[in-house]
């Protein structure tokens, strides 16, 4: 377990206590702090038997070497997450795949998006994202603690288990592509986004059932990051989904 593994704020603390994917080892809150927030993640921290310590206000600023943590912070172990099969088996999934975002912040925001869209399950390719969890959690507002996650080692097999499922994969992209309000998020679906710089891999793109895009009012040309585009796409799914 990662004793050093640090988590800040109360949005991130409490999520971390909720959602129950990591194991919190310790809270450490500034003695002075005493809000309704507090008080309430103080009563879920001592609820689930964590230990709580109340310190001075320069002790968290050298413990988060930062100022940008509230007056509280927890110590937590690594992410469990979930596999594959945890949401192909569900009765109308709606899943993301999502390739080629590396900064935390930008994650945290996609995490934000999704989970707020009602997504079931983010597929990500496996990399170990436990230095960045603070960043992550942060800018996700917790979020990310959330959303199902599914590392996959093997874009292939993976996506070849959704077309078993009968789960349509519509990957954002515009060759061949319609525009994404015309396709059908009605049923089981996975939207696939790429990152600016690098799109999708080939290995995503053969398993397209049907390309979509985002059709802008103007001349812009420019595609949209992955956060814009997944916003946009995800919340079709959420308006499809609510007058099937």
């Amino acid at each position: 377990m990662d004793q050093d593994l640090l988590l800040e704020g109360n949005i991130s603390v409490k999520a971390a206590l909720l959602a129950k994917v990591r194991t919190v080892c310790e809270v450490i809150v500034d003695e002075h702090k005493n809000d309704k927030d507090t008080r309430y993640i103080l009563a879920k921290a001592y609820e689930a038997g964590v230990e709580v310590k109340k310190v001075s206000r320069d002790a968290i600023d050298d413990i988060a070497e930062g100022k940008t943590h509230g007056g509280l912070i927890a110590r937590v172990s690594e992410r469990r997450y979930q596999s594959l099969a945890d949401v192909i088996n569900l009765s109308n999934p709606f899943l993301a795949l999502v390739e080629g975002v590396e900064d935390p912040f930008n994650f945290g925001y996609l995490c934000r998006i999704l989970y707020a869209a009602g997504c079931d399950g983010l597929l990500v390719s496996s990399r170990n994202w436990s230095s960045a969890a603070k960043v992550v959690t942060k800018s996700s507002a917790g979020a990310s603690e959330y959303l199902p996650i599914i590392p996959i080692e093997n874009f292939d097999e993976a996506l070849s288990q959704l077309h078993e499922r009968q789960i349509k994969i519509y990957c954002a992209m515009r060759e061949n592509a319609i525009e994404y309000y015309d396709a059908d998020f009605k049923s089981p679906v996975c939207i696939a986004i790429g990152g600016e710089m690098r799109g999708l891999s080939k290995t995503v793109l053969s398993h397209s059932d049907q390309n979509i895009y985002i059709p802008y009012p103007n001349d812009f040309r420019n595609a949209l990051n992955a956060a814009g585009a997944a916003s946009a796409i995800a919340f079709e799914c959420v308006r499809q989904r609510r007058h099937k």
